[in-house]
């Protein structure tokens, strides 16, 4: 199974000291917000006198590694994140156990053609999610800008700097968004897409809530961002809006009972919550904006709110759990040494071709039209072609433990391989782009 979004955090020594959970208390382990798990907890206490919720808050890959340190009886009752993958990794290892009764059989089996709960019976959907654009429609009329539609939108001269995305390597819910659009376009055409849209990025944030918070007090006019941190911005009142570009795919955040859990009938009774019709009810608060599993004929949703079957109708992705398990490490490595970590590298290199891009287009040259062609090739090429990501062996080497010497310097070598590459792709990308220019004149 996918072991590879938490190889690194697997093998982290976990040293707190651990208090068993008291009888009646059900320990959540989730990378929620504090809007979300706080409106679950006093919605179930108060439901359920008697019983109290501990939330334990990390995030996803620090999730699965410290459910994988602690013995049976210390660990956590409940699993509860967004990344089906995590779960997945949690099953391989024999951390999770069924519990078939907490699933409210008046939801659908499958939102699209994806199942809502894991087929094997472990873990079970409690939510739902896509990915897209945000924006500020205050910046935008300011800076006079359209709301972009596509993920292509996102590529063209007019939003240069007004974009910004979290890294994946942080994230896990950009990780998703990255592989969506890799999944959808190919892996190539995938990489390409996301250079050129990095190019026109203002920042790429170490944390996944500095976008939706950069967007909604116009720091930054447009985020590309999971659903629900943009749909609690605009619920809440602030100038922004959402669209789900078609490349895009919906599917299940997850809750799972840990194997071994201390508490597990009442931990059953909070999963159930979760799923019921009151507790669907608390994903639309305006602090939270999820997308319920539960038909909204069931539920009372504000006017206008999205409806996870039509944006799963429409969505061109059908996502593939597995494979985003399988080359997880590569991406969000492959992620930082082209973008992360040389940014500035490849904005000058995006400027500069916007720029003959546009001399071109009033001046047209045939040499400068090959120079234009060369650069664009060089800034948007991934280091890493659609034939390597196939290679199991490559595959491999980035799910070993980086506590191995001989590892960890392969794959420190590999990594500065690419910066070393990016950069040198960057610079010669402005230098063509530039003497394209200077050929309309």
């Amino acid at each position: 199974m996918q072991r590879s979004i938490v190889a690194a955090a697997l093998v982290a020594g976990f040293c707190a000291l651990v208090v068993p959970s008291q009888a009646g208390t059900v320990t959540v382990i989730t990378s929620f917000p504090k809007e979300l798990t706080t409106a679950y907890q006093k919605a179930f206490e108060a439901a359920n006198p008697g019983i109290k919720i501990e939330i334990l808050n990390k995030n996803t890959t620090a999730a699965v590694a410290y459910i994988r340190e602690l013995p049976e009886g210390q660990r956590p009752d409940v699993m509860w994140a967004s990344a089906p993958d995590a779960f997945e990794v949690l099953a391989s290892y024999k951390l999770l156990q069924p519990a078939p009764e907490v699933i409210n059989k008046s939801a659908p089996e499958k939102i699209g053609s994806y199942p809502l709960n894991d087929p094997k019976g472990m873990y079970y959907g409690q939510a739902l999610a896509g990915y897209g654009i945000e924006w500020n429609t205050r910046y935008l009329k300011a800076h006079k800008l359209t709301a972009p539609k596509e993920w292509s939108d996102l590529t063209r001269p007019e939003y240069f700097g007004h974009v910004a995305i979290s890294s994946p390597s942080r994230s896990g819910t950009t990780q998703l968004t990255v592989e969506t659009i890799l999944q959808g376009e190919g892996w190539d055409k995938g990489w390409s897409q996301l250079l050129q849209i990095m190019g026109n990025a203002a920042a790429v944030t170490d944390r996944s809530f500095a976008v939706p918070d950069g967007v909604n007090n116009g720091q930054y006019g447009i985020g590309i961002v999971i659903d629900f941190l943009a749909l609690a911005g605009k619920y809440s009142g602030y100038p922004v809006d959402f669209v789900y570009p078609s490349m895009t795919a919906v599917v299940p955040a997850n809750i799972a009972l840990v194997a071994g859990a201390k508490n597990a009938n009442e931990a059953k009774q909070f999963m159930a919550y979760t799923m019921s019709v009151p507790g669907q009810q608390i994903l639309f608060d305006p602090k939270i904006g999820r997308l319920p599993i539960l038909p909204y004929s069931m539920l009372k949703a504000p006017a206008g709110y999205p409806v996870p079957q039509d944006i799963a109708r429409r969505a061109k992705v059908q996502f593939n759990t597995e494979l985003s398990g399988e080359r997880y490490p590569v991406v969000i490595s492959l992620f930082d040494q082209m973008i992360t970590f040389r940014l500035k590298e490849l904005q000058a290199a995006t400027k500069a071709i916007h720029e003959a891009q546009a001399a071109l287009k009033a001046r047209p040259n045939a040499k400068g039209a090959e120079l234009l062609a060369q650069a664009r090739s060089l800034a948007y090429t991934p280091l890493v072609g659609a034939d390597n990501v196939k290679n199991k062996e490559f595959l491999e080497l980035f799910r070993k433990s980086r506590r191995d010497v001989a590892v960890a310097k392969e794959l420190t070598g590999m990594e500065q391989l690419w910066a070393d590459k990016a950069r040198a792709n960057y610079e010669r990308a402005r230098q063509l782009a530039d003497e394209a220019r200077g050929l309309a004149r």
